[in-house]
């Protein structure tokens, strides 16, 4: 297998984010700076607001107040189409009337975007980087593993060749091997390729094993930032407690 080509990953910068639904403030106000190509995993408690920050990085939430920029232009509606955005959502998003490869090389057939024996090879290319064999084209998501279907949901982001991936929980109800293996398939990808890459996750082993840094929100707002060794070791009891805890994520 070739090395995949390698992209321009895009820095994200938010001022002052503050998002509100009616009376209820779920992300209260705070500043956030991700460079070119980084790995930058959230964490925090559920309910914090993880997901919905998430959200303004693809367009489905617009901020309240403060803004996003994406390399250093307003993140809004006029200006969205210029950036090659993705995201991997929590429930892996595919669509079980259609085969792997159909899910994966969607987007391209139904904007017409190259010719069917195209897209066919760039699905191949994209099973391949997740370590799937050209034969998983041909099944059907509910034929798959867990661990596999989120791979497809993987190679599904990667088939138009995003500068920014958003990853929403990757490894939920996974068994730790698999979880593993996914973790090693995003740490893999963003090196090959230099896409930035944003996680959000409850995991901590996911957390630390593959950020550059970690951010712990908390409250609706960052409460900390820095290396994973940064974070393992901050005072704070919310950090301090969320780290100790023994759960299993929503």
């Amino acid at each position: 297998m070739s090395d995949p080509v390698p992209v321009n990953g895009l820095e994200v910068t938010v001022r002052n984010l503050h998002k509100r639904f009616g009376d209820h403030e779920v992300l209260r106000g705070f500043d956030l700076s991700i460079g070119a190509g980084e790995l930058f995993v959230l964490m925090g408690p559920s309910g914090c607001g993880k997901s919905v920050f998430l959200r303004h990085l693809i367009g489905l939430e617009t901020p309240t107040e403060g803004e996003v920029r994406i390399d250093g232009q307003p993140f809004v509606e006029d200006t969205r189409s210029r950036f090659r955005l993705a995201m991997v959502f929590q429930s892996g998003g595919l669509l079980n009337s259609l085969t792997v490869a159909e899910n994966v090389g969607l987007y391209l057939a139904e904007h017409r975007l190259r010719k069917p024996g195209e897209i066919a090879r760039l699905v191949a290319e994209k099973l391949a980087l997740v370590q799937l064999d050209p034969e998983v084209g041909g099944k059907y998501p509910t034929e798959l593993s867990g661990g596999m279907r989120k791979r497809v949901a993987i190679a599904r982001a990667l088939i138009t060749e995003p500068q920014l991936v958003l990853f929403d929980e990757p490894t939920s109800e996974l068994d730790p091997i698999v979880a593993l293996t996914i973790g090693r398939e995003i740490l893999d990808l963003n090196r090959r390729t230099g896409v930035t890459s944003v996680v959000v996750t409850h995991d901590r082993d996911l957390a630390f094993g593959i950020a550059d840094r970690v951010g712990f929100m908390g409250d609706g707002t960052i409460l900390a930032i820095g290396t994973p060794d940064e974070i393992r070791a901050n005072p704070l009891p919310l950090i301090r407690d969320f780290l100790a805890a023994d759960f299993k994520p929503a």
